[in-house]
């Protein structure tokens, strides 16, 4: 049976880092592709997690009380919405990123050890690929002889820089990992630091201000978290001067060299301004003022045009705009109750020097940046962004220590989690292979029609306003 578990998790894994990389790494992806990989990683997931009968709980009954209300809540908003099935499809795709976090949970509970040298291959090879489609780039535009040079364009695979920075928010922390590893030769050590480096760069250069800041908290944070928190710290510093002394190298001193102007500069990017967002945040608290309580119904920011986005940039607001408020507390007090959880354990094996401590400490850093960059930006809206903070919950998830045994499981809540995640995925199935055929020829409608700009939501073109 335990082979069986394992061989099943394996291909779970082979599949999942399969649709990873052609969501990120290929160079005409974008939002919709990354949805489509994000549903299929939702169903192989869900396949997973219900061959799958777990041992123990994965939470305490008060948080699986808290998921069950802030579901019935988001179905009950969702029913009272305009358009219910966009709302149904909102919180299907909550369910199937619950689901993704299972299955990333149970993967690890059931591989071990092994499976964190897996994820850290998975994510270095991701973060190879992307910085040498980056250079190979930079090489070919330094190369062209054109007078300007705009660092943007060398960004592939997203439909947005800030997207991009999103995903970086997310791995930066983790490639400091094998800094951390006392096991870890010099000169893994050293390619380790070179490819921090060079990731590095490529944040400076997309210059998305919420990786600053999320990386800024999670670095004050983990600071206060003892010597491996300081230490981690003290790399992504060296990391990031190292990285903003090449885009010098790169983008001032050879682009003047050869006689090159640089358009878009990063330094032009450093600025205070809220780049639109004052609009959408206000949209979002009127939305909350008009109806506090259920919200106007999951994704039904988007339900109200306007000119900026889909969706108001700052995670707080687009919850209880949509969800309501009650929702929002629910969701406010289990994130706190976790996250307090997770820094115990953090300050208790504060001097451990075990791989999955340190592992521990990284992925913790991957989600305080995440969620410090969603007050000011997409995280929880956007294909990548979601799967990513899937995977780092339930791998956090894993790896937790519990503080009391664990209680027996509720065969009967298993069962029900079952039957919810089989019917989300359903849904979402059914929306792409509704939508997916005629995406472009509804996109050029919506461009003649408005003369505006893509606004992404669950598609690239995500208003869905009638």
């Amino acid at each position: 049976m335990t082979l069986s578990v394992q061989r099943r998790g394996s291909i779970f894994l082979v599949l999942a880092v399969c649709l990873l990389v052609v969501g990120i790494c290929t160079p005409f992806g974008g939002h919709d592709l990354q949805r489509v990989m994000q549903i299929a990683i939702g169903f192989c997931a869900v396949l997973y997690g219900i061959s799958v009968t777990p041992t123990e709980p994965w939470v305490d009954r008060q948080t699986a009380l808290g998921l069950s209300v802030i579901v019935g809540l988001g179905v009950t908003s969702s029913l009272l919405a305009h358009q219910p099935l966009w709302a149904l499809t909102e919180v299907a795709l909550f369910v199937s990123c619950a689901a993704i976090a299972l299955a990333f949970a149970s993967l690890r509970r059931h591989g071990g050890e092994p499976l964190d040298r897996a994820l850290l291959l998975i994510v270095v090879l991701l973060c190879l690929i992307k910085t040498f489609q980056y250079l190979y780039a930079g090489v070919l535009a330094f190369a062209s002889g054109g007078p300007t040079l705009n660092p943007d364009l060398l960004l592939s695979s997203f439909s947005n820089k800030r997207f991009y920075g999103q995903f970086q928010t997310l791995t930066l922390p983790l490639l400091a990992l094998p800094l951390l590893l006392p096991t870890v030769s010099r000169s893994l050590r050293g390619m380790a630091f070179a490819l921090l480096c060079a990731w590095w760069l490529i944040a400076i250069s997309g210059g998305t201000r919420g990786t600053w800041l999320g990386m800024g908290v999670a670095g004050m944070v983990l600071a206060l978290l003892g010597p491996w928190g300081r230490r981690w710290l003290g790399w992504q510093l060296a990391a990031m001067l190292g990285g903003l002394w090449v885009y010098w190298l790169l983008f001032t001193v050879l682009a003047t060299y050869l006689g090159i102007e640089t358009s878009n500069d990063a330094s032009e990017r450093l600025t205070t301004s809220l780049s639109g967002r004052g609009p959408i945040w206000w949209q979002g608290w009127q939305m909350v003022a008009e109806r506090p309580w259920l919200g106007f119904g999951p994704m039904h920011f988007a339900d109200i045009a306007n000119k900026v986005a889909a969706h108001p940039h700052q995670a707080v607001l687009q919850w209880a705009s949509e969800w309501g408020v009650l929702s929002t507390l629910c969701v406010a007090v289990l994130a706190g109750r976790s996250g307090w959880a997770t820094v115990a354990v953090l300050r208790e094996r504060a001097r451990s020097s075990e791989r999955a401590d340190l592992l521990r400490l990284c992925l913790f850093a991957a989600l305080v940046g995440a969620l410090t960059q969603s007050m000011v930006d997409g995280v929880l809206v956007m294909p990548n962004s979601q799967v990513w903070l899937a995977l780092v919950v339930g791998w956090l998830m894993a790896l937790h220590r519990w503080r009391t045994p664990a209680t027996a499981t509720w065969p009967l809540a298993w069962t029900v989690w079952k039957v919810l995640s089989v019917l989300a995925i359903a849904l979402l199935v059914h929306v792409a292979l509704r939508d997916v055929p005629h995406i472009k020829q509804a996109q050029r409608q919506y461009l003649d029609a408005t003369g505006s700009y893509l606004q992404p939501r669950f598609w690239a073109q995500g208003v869905i306003a009638r």
